[in-house]
């Protein structure tokens, strides 16, 4: 079902003349889709907007009605319009309107790549969609082309609703268009080639979209098959929903989705803990555990969607109802927090994150325990972890990951210089921000001045051999696990392999690295980060970091010199993205 929204590498020529404000920038990317183009731009405050834009000069006044309908909206899952730029010849700018940029990925994408999706996912979806088309629908306005191409998720299970130029009064939409049908399921009163958008039109595609969510394709116009008959586990009341939103005949589907989503909430769904992987087997205990989350929180939080689960505790979207904003949750287990040192050993994560206060490490804002039940909350990485990243878009070009690892690099240099050392840095662990920055968290086996590190600590794919030994970690443990996510960011594979512990030590004391392929200055900036003996490696984060921006200036020196002779041999390039980063950019994966 993928290929409506096409990820675009450089500059689209509409806006290859286009001059932005003084200390704004073009961002890494942008996204292509039916009569529009969304471009990543980077403002003077270093956040990331997409600015959307009609290829086709003959658009701009329905470009402009969009804006419009747009800045009205007010929806947790409606992208808000910051700013229109009318059309500006003495600075050669405009027509484009600015929205949030979105980190993620379209239903259609997930689909591609994971196949049929979980129940409680899909019901999460249902409940996010319905409500956001409610508010529409209240509005006096309908969507006309919900999709799988235009239902976005972020990695922390955010929906958004795209695809706005669909959702105007027909007299703003030029004459003769309409959705392109091979990718929007449409439903069966439109069989005839019509396209007449209306509630009841939008509540058939939003079913048919989790139809599609829960089987991998797109439903029949006609005759669509019972739900239970092409997914047997789908539960009976979600599937009698799903299935009369699907009747053929408009006046048979549900008077509305608010009626939809008040018979959703007597189906008895399975909680969002279940969505965490825990199966039937399981603790009922911790099946519980979103209960007991929601009865410690109170009237403070509203729990929102699961995004993980470990060894020790979960991690959740919240919504801090006081401040009206979304942060993540971190809770320890139950049978973890009946342990008083355990507990004890949360808090005092949380304190060493708090303390270290810098851009690169994310933000705690608060502690509590409620009976048996410890959390924290911090700020809410949007765009996920690094590990998803690369699950999500493959390797990163060296021009992405460069400035990242630079600011994380300054970032654990901060926690050197007081003495505190991570020994925890994986990909799981460095999360994305809504503005793509990458930021360190999770300090629970951290140790600081005046304890004597020792034991096996970290994950044994980024550990260095002293930790898989237990012997004493220091500064340059840590530049071992940097070097390691820097080489896996760029590969899309951990540098000595997967597996158990002792098969990945062997092959870090036999030095068993290739680096075929990089820059020697980045080969040598590897070599000596992933180095067997600790004394080999950079003493701490400060001299990695001296040396990363060294070896990044060598490899800029090498681009430009490479440059040089391809325009003399091929003559100039298609104008490229600017980028804040000293070298060629290339598209930093799904987003619009």
């Amino acid at each position: 079902m993928n290929g409506l929204n096409q990820t675009t590498r450089e500059l689209p020529a509409h806006l290859s003349g286009w001059q932005l404000p003084v200390d704004w920038r073009w961002g890494a990317s942008g996204v292509a889709s039916e009569y529009r183009h969304a471009q990543e731009v980077v403002d003077a405050l270093g956040r990331s907007l997409a600015l959307v834009t009609a290829p086709n000069p003959d658009h701009h006044a329905w470009l402009a009605a969009e804006a419009r309908h747009l800045a009205h909206l007010s929806h947790p899952s409606v992208p808000t319009t910051y700013h229109y730029w009318s059309v500006n010849r003495d600075v050669s700018r405009g027509p484009g309107y600015l929205r949030r940029w979105i980190e993620g990925e379209t239903i259609a994408a997930r689909i591609a790549r994971l196949g049929a999706n979980d129940v409680p996912y899909v019901i999460q979806v249902l409940r996010a969609a319905a409500g956001a088309l409610s508010y529409l629908h209240d509005s006096g306005f309908v969507h006309g082309d919900v999709a799988p191409e235009t239902v976005w998720v972020t990695p922390t299970r955010r929906l958004w609703l795209l695809g706005w130029q669909w959702a105007l009064p027909r007299d703003a939409i030029p004459a003769g268009l309409a959705p392109d049908r091979r990718w929007m399921p449409a439903p069966p009163e439109w069989e005839d080639g019509r396209w007449a958008p209306d509630a009841r039109s939008d509540q058939w595609q939003l079913a048919a979209l989790c139809f599609a969510l829960l089987t991998g394709e797109h439903p029949p116009a006609r005759d669509v098959p019972p739900i239970r008959w092409v997914r047997p586990e789908c539960p009976q009341g979600l599937a009698m929903v799903l299935d009369r939103a699907l009747m053929p005949s408009p006046e048979a589907r549900f008077p509305s989705l608010v009626a939809l989503l008040r018979a959703l909430e007597r189906i008895g769904a399975p909680t969002a803990t279940q969505a965490l992987g825990e199966g039937e087997d399981g603790d009922v205990a911790e099946r519980g555990a979103e209960q007991r989350l929601r009865w410690a929180l109170g009237e403070d939080y509203e729990v929102l969607s699961p995004l993980g689960s470990g060894t020790f505790g979960s991690v959740w979207r919240v919504r801090d109802l006081s401040l009206e904003r979304e942060v993540a949750l971190k809770m320890l287990h139950p049978r973890v927090a009946r342990d008083d040192a355990a507990v004890e050993r949360f808090r005092r994560e949380a304190q060493l994150a708090a303390q270290l206060a810098h851009p690169a490490i994310v933000p705690i804002y608060d502690w509590d325990r409620r009976g048996e039940v410890a959390w924290y909350t911090m700020e809410l990485a949007e765009g996920g972890s690094v590990a998803e990243l690369i699950v999500r878009s493959g390797p990163r070009p060296l021009a992405e990951v460069a400035p990242q690892v630079d600011l994380i690099l300054d970032g654990l240099s901060a926690a050197h210089g007081s003495g505190i050392v991570h020994r925890d840095l994986k990909p799981e662990n460095i999360l994305i921000d809504r503005y793509r920055r990458w930021r360190i968290s999770d300090f629970g086996i951290a140790h600081i001045p005046g304890e004597t590190p020792g034991g096996p600590t970290g994950t044994p794919a980024f550990a260095a051999p002293e930790q898989l030994l237990g012997e004493p970690q220091g500064a340059s443990a840590d530049c071992f696990a940097i070097a390691a996510i820097v080489a896996f960011a760029l590969s899309g594979r951990p540098p000595f392999g997967d597996g158990d512990a002792r098969s990945i030590l062997a092959r870090q004391l036999a030095g068993e690295l290739s680096f075929e392929g990089y820059h020697e200055a980045l080969a040598a900036w590897l070599a000596q980060g992933l180095a067997a003996a600790p004394d080999a490696r950079f003493a701490d984060a400060a001299a990695m970091r001296r040396a990363w921006q060294t070896a990044i200036r060598t490899v800029a020196r090498a681009e430009r010199r490479a440059g040089w002779w391809r325009r003399l041999v091929f003559g100039p390039p298609v104008p490229a993205i600017r980028s804040p980063a000293p070298l060629p950019l290339s598209p930093a994966g799904r987003g619009s």
